[in-house]
């Protein structure tokens, strides 16, 4: 079971609890997460991260309970990497009352897990337990090295393991207690890989009809992007998961996919700031390469 991953669930609001860098924001400019989340075409592998925890069925009761995630399916992944991008690259100020955001949107959600479930039917959930913010935060993790990997650059060993350990600092900011926090790169996939195989995370009803509207995004303005990003989710997913979400492919669809990040490698370097980074990380930098332009030249 999925609990067998995770020890001391808590149903209270977590504390947050930190190291916190010295300066005005919790990462700075040269930490890994803060060159790798700083590049916009992550963005590509945002369903893959929404599908995978949405098969969790304690997450999908709870975006299916307690949010209007049907109808603006996508505006929760940009709200959630919204959030996420003021934490690594905002003045701590604006960080936190980020934080307090998440928090409280979190502290109404709560219920039961639908009796049709495959997996943990009529069970109990909360968005405070430390089963599922691990799961929620493991996913944007993974997802954000893979598609590193495939459409900027491949991550060494030593870089995985940098942007890992940023990544615990992130888990803790989120109420993850150090305890349940895998804490090398070679346990965190571990984790993945057994959480993955035990049985508790499969791809439900509630799951599939959630998935259709982000795989089918309603806005006109959205369609025709829609092939690329169901291609690109489908493409990424765990084997598994893209099954139990009925997607298909095959190895000529695998070889696509692999010259369209070809692709993107190639033109990236070319591509302005305003395509490349997200905004949080340009204002940031910005401000920095003013204060050193000050202080350079007074």
């Amino acid at each position: 079971m999925v609990e067998n991953h995770v020890v001391g669930k808590k149903s209270a609001p977590p504390t947050r609890s930190c190291e916190q860098q010295s300066g005005d924001e919790f990462f700075v400019p040269t930490s890994k997460i803060w060159q790798v989340d700083r590049e916009l075409v992550l963005l590509l592998a945002g369903g893959r991260a929404l599908l995978m925890q949405l098969a969790h069925p304690k997450v999908a009761a709870g975006v299916a309970q307690h949010s209007r995630f049907q109808e603006d399916p996508l505006g929760r992944l940009y709200r959630t990497m919204s959030a996420m991008w003021s934490i690594v690259f905002d003045e701590k100020s604006k960080a936190d009352a980020s934080l307090r955001q998440v928090e409280k949107t979190h502290k109404r959600v709560r219920g039961n897990v639908p009796a049709g479930e495959p997996s943990q039917a009529r069970t109990a959930y909360a968005a405070f337990d430390q089963e599922l913010l691990l799961w929620v935060h493991a996913t944007l993790i993974d997802t954000a090295m893979v598609a590193y990997n495939l459409f900027v650059a491949p991550l060494t060993p030593a870089e995985r393991q940098d942007y890992y350990n940023d990544s615990k600092k992130l888990a803790a900011l989120f109420g993850i207690h150090e305890r349940n926090i895998p804490q090398s790169v070679e346990l965190f996939d571990s984790y993945m890989t057994g959480i993955l195989a035990s049985g508790g995370i499969q791809v439900g009803p509630t799951a599939k009809n959630l998935a259709r509207d982000v795989l089918f995004p309603r806005p006109c303005l959205l369609r025709p992007v829609g092939p690329i990003f169901r291609f690109v989710t489908a493409g990424l997913l765990p084997e598994q998961l893209r099954e139990g979400y009925g997607l298909p492919w095959n190895v000529r669809r695998e070889k696509r996919l692999l010259f369209l990040a070809r692709t993107i490698r190639w033109l990236l370097p070319c591509a302005p700031a305003l395509l490349r980074i997200v905004p949080n990380a340009r204002k940031a930098e910005k401000v920095r390469r003013r204060r050193l332009s000050s202080a350079t030249h007074p």
